[in-house]
């Protein structure tokens, strides 16, 4: 009975993890918070692959001298619920969930973060907005 049960708790976890596939594959670029430092605002992006693996990268450029700063770390494999992410250059870490047309940014539990900085210009009014953004090709 008991292999009984390891075999069939060992298919339920295949089952969920082949129900994780991503909903997307490719590299899409994206902003979450506008930036408005001196040095130039990084260009951000998710790259996911074919077997899975999730990319995340970023491109910044010194608008005083030019000089470009990269980086990109594997996240793992696809969670529709949250994946961690960890740039040792500015040592940055936030977390994020996204699907085939958006971005979130999130705690480290999955529920999405809201914040005044979340705001898009054009409702200068609101307060407290939902943090995500759009995913671009």
């Amino acid at each position: 009975m008991k292999k009984f049960l390891s075999i069939v708790s060992l298919f339920a976890c295949l089952l969920s993890y082949a129900q994780a596939k991503a909903p997307f594959t490719g590299k899409r670029d994206f902003v979450i918070e506008d930036g408005s430092n001196g040095s130039g605002t990084p260009a951000y992006y998710v790259d996911v692959k074919n077997n899975g693996d999730v990319h995340f990268g970023f491109i910044q450029v010194n608008q005083a001298d030019g000089k470009e700063t990269k980086e990109e770390m594997n996240a793992g494999k696809y969670n529709p619920t949250v994946m961690k992410v960890r740039f040792k250059t500015y040592n940055e870490t936030f977390y994020v969930k996204f699907d085939k047309d958006k971005i979130y940014l999130t705690d480290a539990k999955g529920t999405v973060k809201k914040s005044d900085d979340c705001c898009p210009v054009s409702e200068m009014a609101e307060l407290n907005c939902p943090c995500s953004g759009k995913l671009y090709r």
